[in-house]
């Protein structure tokens, strides 16, 4: 009846209409027997609470997700962190049994999902897997454990004196390290500073950037924390740190994914 009436009224559902976007799935087992995909829900909230989009979860797998298909219904993409690290032959390394899990499929699906966002100007957010994602899509290469280079810190997450991960979530996702912003870079302009303090997940992270890569922030250690493609034309971030446990209450990982609904909604207009 509402919809009805607006139309009566000369407003057509598209002024009603939330932006949508695509959040990617990973493939994770069941009791190690069901294939299933599967999304943090600190993502899909960070999405719908603070982009004020509708999250909408697609399998990263391109024999059930047609790129093509996908971009004609979402207005963003958000490529998630996950366990699992691009594998090496994506950029030409061999691989090591250390370094799995891998995640064959999600690379098939969003290294060509990176190129196509940008080629098509849909909003792209990259959250640590995400943003090594869209480094290799664009050339560049990956370490498989960034605290072997030498003069780096330990990124991964805090783990107890007998090896097994801190059980406290606070602990995990708080603030460990610097960031180095580029002056008047679109991460600067963003946040409205030159430094932040980020939290730190993760063993696999950039060697090389690639030739669209832009690097926006380094952690004191020489760490690439912050990229955007260049001549992207629209909002094609990506970020070593996990952005999506806190931007409720984080100040910078919520200017981030505000920013992000910002570019949904503008797209969004443009289209209309």
């Amino acid at each position: 009846m509402i919809g009805m009436n607006l139309l009566r009224r000369g407003i057509g559902f598209e002024a009603m209409r939330r932006p949508v976007v695509g959040v990617i799935g990973n493939a994770y087992r069941i009791e190690n027997r069901f294939a299933t995909q599967m999304v943090g829900e600190r993502n899909l909230r960070a999405v719908a609470e603070v982009s004020g989009a509708l999250p909408l979860m697609f399998a990263a797998a391109p024999e059930i997700t047609d790129i093509g298909a996908l971009l004609d219904v979402v207005d963003g993409v958000v490529l998630t962190g996950a366990r699992a690290n691009v594998h090496p032959t994506r950029f030409g390394c061999e691989p090591d049994p250390k370094h799995e899990p891998y995640d064959l499929h999600r690379d098939d699906l969003a290294l060509a999902l990176s190129e196509a966002c940008v080629a098509r100007g849909i909003p792209l957010f990259g959250i640590c897997r995400g943003l090594q994602e869209m480094n290799v899509a664009f050339g560049g290469s990956l370490h498989p454990e960034i605290r072997e280079l030498p003069g780096r810190m330990n990124h991964r997450m805090p783990r107890l004196e007998n090896g097994e991960i801190h059980p406290d979530p606070t602990v995990i996702f708080a603030d460990r390290h610097e960031v180095t912003l580029v002056p008047d870079g679109a991460f600067a302009k963003i946040l409205g500073c030159n430094t932040i303090r980020v939290n730190s997940l993760h063993g696999q992270g950039i060697l090389e950037p690639g030739k669209r890569v832009v690097v926006e922030g380094v952690a004191e250690d020489g760490t690439i924390e912050a990229i955007r493609i260049a001549d992207a034309p629209n909002f094609a971030l990506g970020v070593q740190w996990h952005a999506e446990y806190d931007p409720q209450r984080n100040p910078i990982n919520r200017a981030l994914f505000q920013a992000f609904g910002e570019a949904l909604s503008a797209g969004m207009r443009q289209a209309s």
